[in-house]
């Protein structure tokens, strides 16, 4: 009996299920100061969450503005990705960088 294989990305909206991993996977995206990789990690955390269809209307607004931002010049409206953000059970946190 052969076993189905798992793709990539249904693997990640499994993972991405988990808050813990959501959170984690948005925090990396961040770091790397990318709106493409942000853009497409929102994507995926909503994705694995039910689809946008599953997010309030604020929510709803909140992204596509985030995404048009993100598309148009690279700029994060810190407010916009908030409101999607605690619409998904995360929040941003700030933490102080240390050096090793």
């Amino acid at each position: 009996m052969m076993h189905r294989s798992v793709s990539y990305h249904e693997k990640l909206i499994q993972d991405l299920k988990d808050p813990l991993e959501a959170a984690a996977y948005i925090e990396v995206s961040l770091e790397e100061n990318e709106p493409k990789i942000l853009s497409k990690a929102l994507k995926n955390v909503i994705e694995a969450q039910g689809g946008i269809e599953h997010l309030s209307l604020r929510a709803k607004q909140a992204y596509k503005k985030l995404d048009t931002n993100l598309k148009e010049d690279g700029q994060v409206e810190y407010y916009a990705l908030n409101t999607l953000l605690k619409e998904l059970g995360l929040c941003l946190s700030v933490a102080a960088l240390t050096t090793i």
